[in-house]
């Protein structure tokens, strides 16, 4: 059960999957020849929650090589997400302004199958140098309006205790930067890691927040239990991140079981992704409309802050768009029309209609006095504000109608 032991006889090649499951001469041609595309690597602990006769599995079919990853579908590409689009120096990704991901690692425990960075981990030539991780560093160090800097990979944990409190404590150091993420798959497939050496030295960070990555209720042991319940004593804010996967958790019973063992063990189901669109995983997506009819069935169903938010990443840096069941079904300026998670349809009456203005002298946004609503200065919310120069309409590039005008 040591961590160390489970890094060291972490299993790599198909035949180490014997001692654990049953598996004919041709499956494990298969499994050989799957990840020759994407490396096989799989803890012992892990590897223990398999079934030894189903290959259906939902912890085999998340950690052993199938010939369906050899399939590159439609639409599917090597960086779904974009994150090289949106990189100004390597192993950083900044698509948000006030946020930045860093890459500390291209090494996990475990080489998760639907991976959408699967073009980079494992992958020893594509390794994370000390020299990017200090350019890394440096950019942020360097651009003050980054606030929130998340830590990925890779597993960070898979670095050493002490070489994650010197990443930490440099980081902390830049005084802009007030909040430090970690998004980690450790608590699931190698839960003895969080040892108390390592828990002793994150809670010295006291804006620190940890986000898991369980899928399936199968995933949540003792051992993961002790695990969590040692990060939440420490008082790290835990947080989960759990991916819509074809075949494993494409069911509404088995994501509210999972989400109140969760909220059990004190982490709040955050975000509920649909599967990006890397390539060779077509196979563990399902419809986004699977994730909306799961949402029905979460929403009202389950507390509120069991409800995760369901998001899909699209291709192109486009970012997490959320989504939701539509419960705003229409509106007058004297009331709006809705409906509950039981289809109850019901008015809401409006205020009688007051000027909205915002207070003068606001000391949050420092502007001065005046009357009117103050939208967002960018995208979508400037649309809303009363100042017309910050309304102007957002026209698409390249616009197909603006080239028969000309």
């Amino acid at each position: 059960m040591d961590w160390k032991s489970q890094l060291k006889n972490m299993i790599r090649e198909p035949s180490g999957l014997l001692k654990y499951i049953n598996l004919t001469k041709e499956e494990l041609a298969q499994i050989d020849k799957a990840s020759s595309i994407f490396p096989m690597g799989i803890t012992p602990y892990y590897a223990s929650l398999m079934d030894k006769n189903n290959p259906e599995c939902p912890i085999r079919k998340q950690g052993i090589p199938s010939l369906a990853e050899l399939v590159t579908a439609p639409g599917e590409m090597t960086d779904p997400l974009g994150e090289e689009l949106d990189s100004p120096v390597p192993g950083l990704t900044r698509r948000y302004p006030d946020r930045a991901l860093l890459l500390v690692t291209n090494s996990c425990f475990t080489y998760c199958r639907h991976c959408n960075r699967r073009r980079k981990v494992g992958d020893p030539v594509k390794a994370i140098t000390p020299d990017s991780l200090n350019r890394g560093i440096d950019y942020i160090r360097n651009n003050s309006q980054i606030r929130d800097v998340l830590l990925s990979g890779g597993d960070p944990f898979f670095l050493s205790t002490k070489k994650l409190d010197s990443i930490l404590k440099e980081l902390f150091e830049i005084p802009h930067v007030k909040i430090v993420r970690i998004g980690t798959r450790v608590p699931v497939v190698l839960p003895q890691r969080i040892d108390d050496e390592l828990v002793d030295m994150l809670k010295k960070y006291r804006s620190l927040w940890i986000n898991t990555h369980f899928n399936h209720p199968k995933e949540i042991t003792s051992e993961s239990k002790k695990a969590l319940a040692m990060l939440a004593d420490a008082g790290i804010p835990l947080g989960n991140q759990t991916v819509l996967l074809k075949g494993v958790n494409d069911c509404p019973q088995i994501l509210k079981e999972l989400f109140y063992e969760l909220t059990e063990n004190r982490v709040r189901p955050y975000y509920l992704f649909q599967c990006d669109q890397a390539k060779g995983i077509s196979h563990f997506r399902t419809p986004v409309s699977r994730g909306i009819e799961i949402m029905e069935s979460l929403i009202g169903h389950i507390s509120g802050f069991a409800v995760p938010v369901f998001a899909v990443d699209p291709p192109g840096g486009a970012g997490k768009i959320r989504l939701s069941p539509n419960y705003f079904l229409s509106s007058s300026p004297e009331a709006v029309v809705l409906r509950n998670y039981e289809g109850v349809i019901t008015r809401y009456t409006e205020a009688p209609h007051v000027e909205n203005n915002c207070p003068g002298g606001c000391a949050i946004c420092g502007e001065p006095p005046k009357s009117g609503r103050k939208g967002a200065h960018s995208g979508v919310g400037r649309l809303l504000s009363d100042n017309t120069e910050k309304a102007a309409d957002l026209i698409p590039e390249n616009l197909e109608r603006s080239f028969r005008r000309k």
